[in-house]
């Protein structure tokens, strides 16, 4: 009887250790490929990462309803970097992990029209409701960005600049990190800063 009590106790350690292995598992890390994914628009339309092959792209997690992007949105800081990379034929990825009936979660219309009133200006706004995608790259906040070199690798992960705050007063006075990163790279520079904590809302997952 002890031996099973003990082998019990053995196997609900291991089921809960591999949880939560599972939990905290990604495949995304700096200085290598970023894995591939497809996901749709709020359009409808099917994309994959690999369609984006040979040009630098930016993931940025997004919920329009966290305090820390509505600085970003409303300020219009975000829509001007978006605008100012994608003109340099940089490809922009907005992705919301949000689950359904959670913040930031919208579908159809209502999605569409959301997308409309912030003005965004990225390539495309991509829908990871069931959070595989958010959870393979380890995305913590909204907004939390990621840079892709047109080689495939990811060189940068962090935050959207250096002065985690709601306060849209900072925006002025903060380094855009995924800019200067895309502008050094394109210029043939070492990245200054290839890692930042990220900041804002917890991402929505299911």
């Amino acid at each position: 009887m002890k031996s099973m009590k003990i082998l019990l106790s053995v196997l609900v350690l291991a089921f809960f250790t591999n949880l939560n292995l599972s939990a905290d598992h990604h495949t995304a890390e700096l200085g290598k490929k970023a894995p591939d994914f497809t996901l749709k628009s709020a359009q409808g339309k099917t994309h994959s990462l690999s369609d984006f092959k040979g040009k630098y792209v930016v993931l940025e997690w997004v919920n329009f309803d966290c305090p820390f992007v509505k600085k970003h949105y409303g300020s219009k800081n975000m829509q001007k970097t978006q605008k100012e990379m994608t003109a340099k034929d940089v490809v922009w990825l907005s992705i919301c992990s949000s689950a359904e009936g959670k913040q930031g979660y919208y579908e159809g219309k209502d999605l569409l029209d959301r997308i409309k009133s912030e003005g965004s200006n990225a390539t495309a706004y991509l829908i990871d409701a069931d959070g595989k995608v958010g959870k393979e790259y380890a995305a913590k906040t909204t907004p939390h960005c990621y840079v892709i070199n047109p080689e495939g690798k990811l060189i940068y992960a962090g935050a959207i600049d250096d002065v985690p705050s709601a306060d849209v007063n900072d925006i002025k006075g903060a380094n855009n990190l995924v800019k200067s990163c895309l502008n050094e790279a394109m210029a043939g520079k070492a990245i200054t800063t290839a890692t930042s904590k990220p900041y804002g809302c917890g991402v929505k997952y299911k």
